[in-house]
């Protein structure tokens, strides 16, 4: 028979266009003559709705909504689907994470996630608890194995007692029962190299048991998490027959006889280009689902300013992005030339507001209360914090969100101006080291100079005092991403670096900023994840502390 993988991108608790992306996919699905469609984890709400799930307005307008679904569904195939499914009167948490099948109007199977992951970003058994093993779910004589994401997960992930996958398949011998396929549904995020650790994940799945593996992932922005799709199929061999395009709304469609199907996507995508997509979706989704049309940033004629517009142009369009340059008295020529340059290449509107008049009044203003006192850190964050403002004014007149362009390898030393240059609405690459920076500004440039080959090569800096450089303050970004690599995404502390090879004050220094700008991100723009571990939602440690190691 045909089967259909449709990743969709649902808005949460929009129960309306969530289902009717599920119906009309559906209807897609039924034309092209498959006997069975597969839709993503909680299509019908859209993950992760978080504490939404404590609202009973919430619950029960989405059991409405699968109400209103199953009577208008085409009769003519299944229907699997993600949804909730309410525990009214039992002990434990209040609700299942199930995946369901339509079939004319009724459900007529169900499957609850049992691995209910509430590491990193994720927080389900606040909310869920872990299903019963299920039974074969049964279509025009297959016999197919239902898990939801994190049920296939067991290998990769140790902190878990139960193997579904493993159970299922000895439940079915045991009644001697062959299974024809594993289908997984999913709301899995991307990160880096996560296609990788995925595709190994289910290989084993296959190459352990024998079976074909179906893999319905959904895409989309949501918050900080970008959710890539990419689903595929596997055949008993570990090896890919069908596979959906990234980052965007698809359907592939599968022949169960052959097991062969569709190739919308590569294989593989490089790290640089799936890195890009994701952003390039995450923006796009965050402006268009909180309402925005369009977007503001400064631009400083530096390297990240110019990436993140890059970015923005390609998720908004060059009508929608307005770049400005804000110089100060200390901005060198050859910034705002490259600012104007980068505008120009990409088709964006932009202007200049110099603010050295500005920050004229503001020291006049405070020349009493400094007097005797020597210019320091708060006359940069001064300048810092006058772009800011007039960044939010531009923002609040026009109706434009205002993207902050700060890079992660920064934000976790705390090189950035609480209410200056962190003020905005979505930090672009707060979660994209420097090192990455580069990388990717190359991938805009591969075909064409986007970026003024000037701003990648010269040396970073704020141009908040004459001569400044970002290494007079860190070490070279380098050696700076390597050693916060090692300490925020593998937890490695002090010791542990340093007998790596660092010199031992370097990463002294480099722990401490980490550790006493805590509060700094606290009060950050929300950001877009691309690491195994980024900063906002996922990391949780305490602003007051004085942990050294």
């Amino acid at each position: 028979m045909k089967i259909a993988l449709v990743q969709v991108n649902p808005v949460i608790g929009d129960f309306s266009k969530n289902c009717e992306k599920i119906r009309r996919w559906a209807g897609e699905a039924a034309a092209q003559g498959c006997s069975l469609v597969v839709f993503p984890e909680l299509a019908v709400s859209g993950y992760p709705p978080q504490d939404l799930l404590e609202r009973q307005a919430f619950l029960a307008a989405h059991d409405q909504a699968v109400a209103a679904l199953l009577a208008t569904l085409p009769v003519e195939l299944d229907v699997m689907f993600g949804c909730l499914e309410q525990r009214i009167g039992q002990k434990g948490k209040p609700l299942y994470n199930s995946a369901v099948v339509a079939r004319q109007g009724k459900i007529v199977y169900r499957a609850r996630k049992q691995l209910l992951p509430s590491y990193d970003v994720f927080d389900e058994t606040r909310y869920f608890e872990p299903g019963e093993p299920s039974e074969l779910y049964l279509v025009q004589g297959m016999s197919f194995g239902v898990t939801v994401c994190e049920d296939v997960w067991s290998d990769e992930v140790h902190d878990y007692q139960v193997e579904p996958v493993a159970a299922l398949m000895a439940a079915a011998a045991a009644k001697g029962r062959k299974v024809d396929a594993i289908i997984n549904i999913s709301a899995s995020p991307f990160q880096r190299d996560k296609e990788k650790i995925r595709q190994g994940i289910f290989e084993r799945i296959c190459r352990s048991h024998r079976v074909p593996f179906l893999y319905c992932n959904q895409i989309g922005g949501q918050d900080s998490l970008l959710f890539d799709g990419r689903s595929l199929v596997m055949d008993s061999s570990g090896t890919v027959v069908a596979q959906a395009e990234g980052f965007r709304e698809d359907m592939i469609v599968i022949d169960s006889g052959s097991w062969q199907g569709e190739m919308h996507g590569a294989l593989q995508v490089p790290e640089q280009e799936a890195v890009y997509q994701g952003l390039v979706m995450g923006v796009g989704d965050y402006v268009r689902k909180c309402g925005f049309s369009s977007a503001v940033l400064g631009l400083s004629g530096g390297i990240d300013s110019a990436l993140t517009a890059a970015i923005a142009v390609d998720a908004l369009g060059a009508d929608n992005v307005l770049g400005v340059a804000l110089p100060s008295p200390y901005s060198s020529p050859d910034s705002l030339e490259d600012a104007q340059q980068l505008a120009a290449n990409l088709g964006c509107r932009f202007t200049v507001l110099p603010i050295g008049e500005l920050f004229d009044n503001f020291r006049k203003n405070l020349a009493g209360l400094f007097a005797g006192l020597g210019e320091d850190l708060t006359e940069q964050n001064l300048q810092a914090r006058i772009r800011g403002n007039l960044l939010m004014a531009l923002s609040n007149k026009f109706g434009h969100l205002l993207l902050t362009t700060g890079n992660k390898s920064e934000m976790a030393v705390g090189y950035c101006t609480l209410y200056g240059d962190m003020s905005g609405g979505l930090a672009v690459i707060s979660d994209v080291p420097k090192q990455l920076v580069y990388e990717l500004a190359a991938h805009v440039n591969r075909k064409d100079e986007i970026i003024p080959a000037r701003t990648i090569s010269k040396a970073p800096t704020a141009e908040l005092k004459p001569g400044q450089k970002d290494q007079d303050d860190l070490p070279p970004y380098e050696i700076l991403d390597q050693i916060l690599e090692l300490h925020l995404e593998q937890g490695k502390g002090q010791a542990e670096i340093v007998a790596l090879g660092f010199a031992e004050p370097m990463v002294r220094d480099i722990l401490r900023r980490v550790r006493i700008n805590e509060y700094k991100r606290k009060q950050a723009p929300m950001g877009l994840k691309v690491t195994t571990k980024a900063f906002g939602y996922g990391r949780r440690y305490p602003n007051v502390q004085n942990y050294q190691g």
